[in-house]
Protein backbone atom coordinates (compact mmCIF):
# COMPACT_ATOMS: atom_id res chain seq x y z
CA UNK A 1 0.00 0.00 0.00
CA UNK A 2 1.78 3.64 -0.75
CA UNK A 3 2.04 6.33 0.88
CA UNK A 4 -1.15 8.08 -0.20
CA UNK A 5 -3.80 5.52 0.91
CA UNK A 6 -1.72 4.87 4.13
CA UNK A 7 -3.04 8.32 5.21
CA UNK A 8 -6.71 7.27 4.09
CA UNK A 9 -7.12 3.88 4.59
CA UNK A 10 -6.53 2.08 7.53
CA UNK A 11 -7.07 -2.06 8.68
CA UNK A 12 -7.35 -2.41 12.17
CA UNK A 13 -8.72 -5.63 13.91
CA UNK A 14 -11.20 -3.89 16.01
CA UNK A 15 -12.48 -1.63 13.36
CA UNK A 16 -15.17 -2.47 10.95
CA UNK A 17 -14.29 -6.00 11.74
CA UNK A 18 -11.07 -5.99 10.40
CA UNK A 19 -11.97 -4.47 6.98
CA UNK A 20 -10.09 -1.80 5.18
CA UNK A 21 -11.96 1.40 6.04
CA UNK A 22 -11.53 4.84 5.63
CA UNK A 23 -9.40 6.52 8.54
CA UNK A 24 -10.97 8.41 11.33
CA UNK A 25 -14.33 6.46 9.67
CA UNK A 26 -16.50 3.07 10.15
CA UNK A 27 -16.74 3.30 6.41
CA UNK A 28 -15.36 0.15 4.70
CA UNK A 29 -13.62 0.36 1.31
CA UNK A 30 -16.59 -2.45 0.59
CA UNK A 31 -19.10 0.14 1.56
CA UNK A 32 -17.48 2.89 -0.52
CA UNK A 33 -17.13 0.19 -3.73
CA UNK A 34 -20.74 -0.40 -3.05
CA UNK A 35 -21.79 3.08 -3.85
CA UNK A 36 -19.65 3.62 -6.31
CA UNK A 37 -19.92 0.52 -8.29
CA UNK A 38 -23.25 -0.24 -8.13
CA UNK A 39 -25.33 2.22 -7.09
CA UNK A 40 -23.51 4.97 -9.24
CA UNK A 41 -22.75 7.46 -7.05
CA UNK A 42 -19.72 9.92 -8.11
CA UNK A 43 -16.70 9.98 -5.93
CA UNK A 44 -18.18 14.01 -5.46
CA UNK A 45 -21.82 12.48 -4.17
CA UNK A 46 -20.30 9.59 -1.52
CA UNK A 47 -17.66 12.26 0.05
CA UNK A 48 -20.76 14.95 0.45
CA UNK A 49 -23.32 11.78 1.55
CA UNK A 50 -21.43 10.71 4.06
CA UNK A 51 -18.85 13.12 5.68
CA UNK A 52 -15.58 12.50 3.48
CA UNK A 53 -12.97 14.23 1.69
CA UNK A 54 -12.53 13.24 -2.27
CA UNK A 55 -9.28 12.33 -1.46
CA UNK A 56 -10.37 9.81 1.16
CA UNK A 57 -12.96 8.35 -1.53
CA UNK A 58 -10.69 8.36 -4.35
CA UNK A 59 -8.19 6.39 -1.77
CA UNK A 60 -10.83 3.78 -1.07
CA UNK A 61 -11.36 2.89 -4.70
CA UNK A 62 -7.77 3.05 -5.30
CA UNK A 63 -7.49 0.40 -2.54
CA UNK A 64 -9.97 -1.57 -4.07
CA UNK A 65 -8.52 -2.01 -7.16
CA UNK A 66 -5.11 -2.59 -5.64
CA UNK A 67 -7.16 -5.77 -3.91
CA UNK A 68 -10.10 -6.01 -6.33
CA UNK A 69 -9.91 -9.86 -6.15
CA UNK A 70 -10.09 -10.39 -2.36
CA UNK A 71 -12.33 -7.05 -1.88
CA UNK A 72 -14.71 -8.93 -4.44
CA UNK A 73 -14.79 -12.13 -3.07
CA UNK A 74 -15.39 -10.54 0.54
CA UNK A 75 -18.59 -8.63 -0.91
CA UNK A 76 -19.77 -12.01 -2.21
CA UNK A 77 -19.43 -13.61 1.43
CA UNK A 78 -21.08 -10.82 2.91
CA UNK A 79 -24.06 -11.35 0.44
CA UNK A 80 -24.27 -14.89 0.61
CA UNK A 81 -24.57 -14.65 4.19
CA UNK A 82 -26.62 -12.30 4.05
CA UNK A 83 -29.21 -14.10 1.68
CA UNK A 84 -28.53 -16.97 4.39
CA UNK A 85 -30.05 -14.94 6.98
CA UNK A 86 -33.13 -14.01 5.53
CA UNK A 87 -34.40 -17.40 4.13
CA UNK A 88 -33.66 -18.50 7.92
CA UNK A 89 -35.21 -15.85 9.26
CA UNK A 90 -39.20 -15.75 9.69
CA UNK A 91 -40.81 -12.88 8.74
CA UNK A 92 -42.86 -10.71 11.54
CA UNK A 93 -45.56 -9.81 8.97
CA UNK A 94 -46.64 -13.67 7.54
CA UNK A 95 -45.17 -16.01 10.02
CA UNK A 96 -43.16 -17.57 7.25
CA UNK A 97 -39.19 -17.82 6.38
CA UNK A 98 -38.76 -15.46 3.68
CA UNK A 99 -37.16 -16.66 0.42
Amino acid sequence: MGTIATSHIEVSPGVAGGKPHIAGHRITVHNVVIWHERLGLSADEIASNYGLSRADVYAALAYYYDHRVEIDSSIRSDESYAAEIRCRTKSKLSGTTSG
